[in-house]
């Protein structure tokens, strides 16, 4: 057992999209973090004409930094090492010496969900994957969900390889259902052999316009746990602090909102509460519903939210 290889011990690629899958922009803001921390530089990107309906994801006109104005298409790209350059100072210093390998270890896949031929999309990216030497790969997703802004954001990790979900304390995932893009690739992974990882955040949806940096946060340390190596989180924890106080302010002015938040406070505290039964997590749950049921928090809409594959 001792020289068995650890998944953290390979190549891993981690993946995250801008999109459906990216609720508060945390996934592709932890998985941007870690690739400007570890200061990775283009290896492969995808041809935009054959995955991309530029109506469905419009080019975007921006400024350089020489005030010119240009235009920024949809994309997709694989980051890797950096062979030729240094790492940067301040990534270096935290890093422990039994670290510093594994950083030429980690690669990243950045874009925007594709929006047509997904089978040859993954199949691309698999196929680079391969050329790179993958042997694992991380995908990186958040949804929103009926979760309160007070509470720890909620991390679901799950594997479908029975051998990952015992050596990182992983569940099984038993949802069914609508996916994205990180399922696909997930489920083509397993077909060439290549054992994943599917980390998730749950996003409060009564936020769902802004940015979340505490989800940001948390699937950034779920990384490091996941990939063994630290990484510099910048100003994530004083933005956190930031997002949570903005939200309370808030809901100091809504009635309503503050009232739907503390019903989200007492179910998820019954749920972490030490004496919590599952019968008990389940009636606590019906009761949840019932309330939500009634229109009376205003939130209570129906729409479908994004829910983790």
């Amino acid at each position: 057992m001792a020289n068995e290889r650890r998944f953290s011990d390979g190549r891993i690629l981690v993946v995250a999209f801008e999109g459906w899958n990216d609720a508060g922009e945390a996934a592709s803001g932890a998985v941007t973090v870690l690739r400007d921390s570890l200061g990775l530089a283009p290896v492969h990107e995808v041809d935009p004409e054959l995955y991309f309906d530029y109506q469905f994801t419009r080019p975007v006109a921006y400024n350089d930094d020489d005030g010119r104005r240009r235009l920024r298409w949809p994309h997709a790209t694989i980051y890797g090492p950096a062979r030729d350059e240094a790492l940067p100072p301040e990534v270096e210093a935290e890093l422990p010496p039994t670290s510093l390998e594994r950083v030429d270890s980690v690669y990243v896949l950045l874009g925007s969900e594709p929006s047509r031929s997904w089978k040859n999309f993954a199949a691309e990216i698999l196929d680079a994957a391969l050329v790179a030497d993958i042997t694992g790969i991380v995908v990186v997703g958040a949804m929103l969900a009926d979760v309160p802004h007070t509470r720890p954001i909620s991390i679901f990790s799950s594997s479908e390889d029975a051998d990952l979900r015992e050596e990182l304390d992983l569940e099984r995932s038993t949802y069914e259902g609508p996916v994205g893009i990180l399922s696909v690739i997930a489920d083509v992974a397993d077909v060439v052999g290549i054992p994943t990882v599917s980390i998730w955040a749950s996003v409060p949806h009564y936020v769902h316009n802004a940015p979340s940096p505490k989800a940001t946060l948390a699937l950034l340390e779920r990384l490091e746990e996941v990939l063994g190596i630290p990484v510099p989180h910048g100003d994530l924890e004083e933005e956190s602090t930031a997002w949570e106080s903005g939200i309370d302010a808030i809901a100091g002015e809504d009635e309503d909102m503050a009232a739907y938040i503390e019903q989200l406070e007492q179910a998820r505290d019954t749920v972490d509460s030490p004496e919590a039964s599952g019968e008990a997590i389940a009636q606590e749950f019906e009761r949840y519903l019932r309330r939500r049921g009634d229109g009376r928090d205003g939130y209570a809409d129906g729409r479908d939210r994004p829910q983790s594959p």
